[in-house]
């Protein structure tokens, strides 16, 4: 056999043996790893694959869909502030999606999940009813809106309360003109929201009588007998006025 044969099948030989470099995945089959992950409930991981399609950048439709799923995948972990961040950047960079009222809905929600307590900070609960008022305005037609005005009214809520907490605390601590200004403020926020405006005011009278503005105090008070005559407060407001 000649040398030059011999080479050719030791050639052959050689490429038949080599390892067959592995295929590179597309933003298709990363997509598709992602849903399989997504529906096993492995939301990193899900995560990490709908990055992939983002990175590989196939097509707008398929990357918009992948911010999406990672938005939801997040809020599924339970990560809502990485959810809230990630709908909230998808509602900049697709602002005529059409199922807008979905994504405005989850926002909210990745909002309202992280509310706090009335003694700490309330930016979610702000955040939250501000998403939940843009909704209610955009879409009053939206399957959940009487669930959304429900969870509108807690946040409402939780921020009056959370004005009152902090103006009594100035009060207790001799801080006569913060609490009239945090106490004043309930009314002058939320107007239309009723929500221990009884307290408010009762408390607001006492920060007033402390800090020598008799007339005002005397006024606040003579006001919340009128408008809440049943309330445990205006009886309070009854005794002090006597005392003066």
């Amino acid at each position: 056999m000649k040398p030059t044969l011999w080479l050719s099948l030791a050639f052959l030989l050689v490429t038949a043996c080599a390892p067959t470099p592995p295929k590179e995945k597309t933003a298709a089959d990363y997509f598709q790893e992602a849903e399989v992950l997504f529906e096993s409930r492995r939301y990193p991981e899900a995560i990490e694959s709908y990055d992939k399609v983002r990175e590989i950048f196939y097509s707008p439709e398929m990357n918009m869909l992948a911010e999406l799923k990672i938005a939801e995948a997040h809020f599924l972990s339970k990560q809502y502030l990485e959810a809230a961040v990630a709908y909230e950047e998808f509602l900049k960079q697709h602002p005529s999606y059409p199922q807008m009222d979905q994504v405005l809905y989850q926002l909210g929600m990745s909002y309202y999940k992280q509310k706090l307590s009335i003694d700490r900070d309330q930016t979610a609960a702000r955040n939250a009813l501000a998403t939940f008022n843009t909704l209610l305005e955009a879409y009053p037609d939206f399957p959940e809106a009487s669930d959304i005005k429900a969870l509108r009214l807690e946040c409402l809520d939780d921020l009056v309360a959370h004005e009152i907490y902090v103006g009594e605390f100035y009060l207790k601590t001799d801080k006569y003109d913060a609490a009239i200004r945090r106490l004043q403020g309930v009314s002058e926020l939320y107007p239309d929201h009723y929500y221990q405006r009884d307290r408010a005011s009762f408390l607001l009278g006492k920060a007033l009588l402390e800090a020598d503005r008799i007339d005002e105090a005397r006024e606040v008070w003579e006001s919340l007998i009128r408008r809440f005559p049943q309330s445990s407060h205006a009886e309070k407001a009854l005794k002090e006025l006597k005392k003066i």
